[in-house]
């Protein structure tokens, strides 16, 4: 698990281990929707929880299915926030989790305005403009373009990620800089580096990229590596420091 401890945000990613989970999603899976045993998932998510220095209480997760709906969230959340991609919060210790295999985790934040945001950025929320939309929402809440930090997280990387011609044509139409060329010469995508090219032309220039590749780096959860797997997670809360 990595910390990237900015107070008064903190933003972490979690790897693949040191968690409860069996095979084929050993073992540090976080998602409760790929098939996992429940009492595992929990007993993962307590241990997130523990490391952060977090209430379990206070995470919220979402329903992801690759929209490009974001939701305002005001306090803790009982169930998951139903079908969005994004969570956006002004709220003291509300830990904004997105979850992953593959697609871009993308934590924002403004640390002057109070403002943070998680969002799912896989290929088709990423092509619809679901960061955009995080963006301007956190905007309408106080946050400056010039001021919000973003930290992309490991994903499915240029190199590795082979799609088809007329489906990178497509996603390069409404997200350019994406459409790249992998290892093995063929038609690829690399979402990260469109992301990074749209947050600029937004106005967000404080942007990082995790570099690391899901598919070929096996501290990751890879759902084109693996099929059936486990969930990763990047994680975000206002300290109120």
């Amino acid at each position: 698990m990595t910390d990237t401890s900015t107070r008064p945000v903190r933003m972490a990613f979690t790897t693949r281990a040191g968690g409860a989970s069996a095979s084929p999603y050993d073992s540090f899976n976080l998602g409760d929707h790929v098939g996992d045993n429940p009492e595992h998932v929990a007993a993962n998510r307590a241990r997130l929880a523990r490391v952060l220095g977090l209430d379990p209480a206070q995470f919220v997760w979402m329903e992801q299915l690759h929209t490009n709906t974001v939701t305002v969230v005001d306090g803790p959340q009982a169930e998951p926030v139903e079908a969005t991609d994004a969570v956006v919060t002004t709220q003291v210790g509300l830990a904004l989790t997105v979850l992953v295999a593959d697609c871009v985790p993308v934590l924002l934040a403004d640390h002057s305005a109070g403002v943070i945001a998680a969002a799912h950025a896989g290929r088709l929320g990423a092509r619809n403009g679901i960061v955009r939309r995080t963006v301007e929402t956190m905007r309408e809440l106080g946050a400056s373009p010039a001021n919000i930090q973003v930290l992309l997280g490991p994903a499915a990387a240029g190199a590795s990620y082979e799609v088809p011609a007329e489906m990178a044509a497509d996603v390069e139409k409404h997200l350019p800089g994406s459409r790249t060329r992998t290892a093995k010469g063929t038609t690829g995508l690399d979402i990260r580096a469109g992301l990074v090219r749209q947050l600029l032309s937004l106005g967000v220039t404080h942007v990082e990229a995790d570099p690391r590749d899901t598919i070929t780096d096996t501290d990751f959860f890879s759902y084109r590596r693996e099929g059936t797997t486990g969930r990763q997670a990047g994680v975000i809360w206002l300290t109120g420091a």
